[in-house]
């Protein structure tokens, strides 16, 4: 116990000497930064660009929607009654003999 004591105080002076070291500043170098004059006459206008090529064709446009349906037309005229004609229906072909039975 007797050293304890003696062994923290010199564990303090050590660590606040440590601490206490100043710095090295270091001066910063000194930067002459030109000024600008005046300014000088305006400059003779530029020849016009020539000019420049046709742009590419478009592409083609998106299809329409449907139309609208269209007025139902007027009703026709009743027919008329027949007179003498005579339709003639051809008669069918037999069918054909079945297969013999073996």
């Amino acid at each position: 116990m007797k050293y304890s004591i003696v062994l923290t105080a010199a564990l303090m002076a050590l660590g606040l000497n440590a601490c206490d070291k100043p710095a090295d500043v270091t001066p910063a170098a000194t930067v002459t930064v030109p000024v600008p004059g005046p300014a000088g006459p305006t400059g003779d206008t530029g020849a016009t660009g020539a000019t420049g090529a046709p742009g590419a064709t478009g592409s083609d446009g998106s299809m329409g929607a449907p139309g609208a349906t269209g007025v139902t037309g007027d009703t026709g005229e009743r027919g008329k009654t027949g007179g003498n004609t005579v339709v003639i229906v051809p008669a069918s072909p037999p069918a054909p003999d079945a297969p013999p039975a073996r």
